[in-house]
């Protein structure tokens, strides 16, 4: 796949097939968070170091629907691409099962601790950061634990798709979850 020669119905649905296992933990972790916050009500320099939003179990949780998600799209990836009529990347390598939900819940987690370094309150809007921290460290760990997989599947086009569909799903998530009282805001 090159820049100029990709078809583009491809492309979009190399990324976002991609993406999958990253999209789903945070959505996840809205449903079955609540418990023990990650901090433990810690804080430092007077603010907390992530918050209550923050727990052991939406994280968890998180990371298995990621997970799971994985194994299921390495499962239905010949069927899928048939009837997409695309070539989908290379299945999900083991590692990348872990790596790209742990990585969305780490992104998640940073842009936490951000927004408290920033003095801002938790569910405060932090454009930029709310719609691509995941998916920037789910990238990065997973460079880093497969790094032959994730150049393969990521090349530069795909890199430039999932950068512009994830602000979209992210916003059109949100208002979902804010609609249906998962959310206290629609961002």
């Amino acid at each position: 796949m090159n820049l100029l020669g990709a078809d583009v119905f491809e492309t979009v649905a190399v990324a976002v097939w991609a993406m999958l296992p990253a999209y789903v933990p945070n959505n996840f972790a809205v449903l079955a968070g609540g418990g023990t916050p990650i901090d433990g009500g810690r804080t430092w320099n007077g603010k907390r170091i992530l918050g209550d939003g923050k727990t052991w179990r939406g994280t968890a949780a998180g990371i298995l629907a990621g997970a799971i998600l994985a194994l299921l799209l390495n499962a239905i990836r010949p069927t899928a691409a048939g009837a997409l009529g695309v070539t989908l990347p290379d299945p999900f390598p083991a590692i990348v099962v872990f790596t790209l939900p742990a990585g969305a819940m780490l992104g998640d987690m940073t842009a936490s601790f951000l927004k408290r370094r920033t003095g801002r309150e938790r569910g405060a809007a932090f454009p930029g950061i709310d719609q691509l921290d995941f998916v920037v460290m789910s990238l990065l760990l997973t460079l880093l634990a497969a790094p032959g997989w994730t150049l393969e599947t990521f090349e530069l086009p795909v890199v430039v798709v999932v950068l512009v569909v994830t602000p979209l799903l992210h916003i059109v998530t949100n208002v979902i979850a804010y609609v249906l009282g998962l959310k206290n805001e629609p961002w």
